[in-house]
């Protein structure tokens, strides 16, 4: 026998359920598409670095390419300059 309550209760679960499962698809389709941006990035990250070898042995040229090319190589540079913590040390408190 059930009380008037029942349906009522059993709607409820059956919204709260539908409901989540909407946050379920939707986060997973959010995760997939920050997985397919995450790789994107990487892509490009290896396109530049494979670009920017190409412009430096002579093998590719543009003009838009070489101001890049160059700051590339100045920072680079300025990070090699710059003394590194050996990997066992914390950096030191600044």
């Amino acid at each position: 026998m059930s009380t008037p309550e029942e349906p009522k209760k059993k709607r409820f679960f059956d919204q709260l359920k539908e409901a989540t499962q909407v946050v379920v698809d939707k986060t997973r389709d959010g995760v997939e598409d920050l997985q397919q941006k995450r790789e994107l990035s990487g892509v490009y990250e290896d396109l530049g670095q494979k670009t920017a070898e190409l412009v430096r042995s002579g093998a590719i040229s543009h003009p838009d390419l070489t101001p890049l090319v160059g700051r590339a190589d100045e920072l680079e540079a300025a990070l090699a300059a710059t003394p590194q913590p050996p990997p066992d040390e914390p950096p030191a408190a600044g």
